[in-house]
């Protein structure tokens, strides 16, 4: 299963760069996921890539950073602002990462499409691909 996560553009760019390998959230998947496809928040607000997860560490705030700062591509400030008031965290831990051939704007496949606050559930053929055939947009993979 895949989930759809949305994650703000400046940490998108440096997921997709490989500067960032972890990713923090206060709430994690009950289902289990292989995948995450990534939805830049605004002002981009669109589908951009995927990655695998290659791991999902989960303990007090203070120990994930001693484990990931250095791979972590935010600083340590924010992490704190972002924890505060929470014993516990997860760290997912990036894998294969797999950026679109261009970014697609999930509104022309759902008028309706609302960004999830945090992440929602999607199937495992969510993806590239099948958006696009969905448009009628051949994919530009090679």
């Amino acid at each position: 299963m895949k989930v759809l996560l949305s994650i703000k553009p400046e940490f998108v760019k440096k997921i997709f760069s490989g500067e960032k390998k972890y990713e923090y959230r206060k709430v994690i998947f009950k289902k289990a996921v292989s995948k995450i496809v990534v939805y830049s928040t605004k002002p981009e607000a669109k589908l951009i890539g995927e990655f695998s997860i290659e791991d999902i560490l989960c303990d007090t705030p203070e120990e994930i950073w001693k484990e990931t700062k250095k791979e972590s591509g935010i600083s340590y400030s924010f992490f704190k602002s972002y924890f505060q008031n929470h014993d516990e965290g997860y760290a997912i831990k990036i894998g294969d990462i797999h950026l679109y051939s261009e970014p697609i704007d999930p509104k022309l496949i759902d008028h309706n499409f609302r960004p999830p606050q945090s992440f929602c559930y999607v199937d495992d053929d969510f993806g590239e691909q099948k958006i696009r055939s969905r448009l009628g947009v051949s994919s530009c993979i090679n």
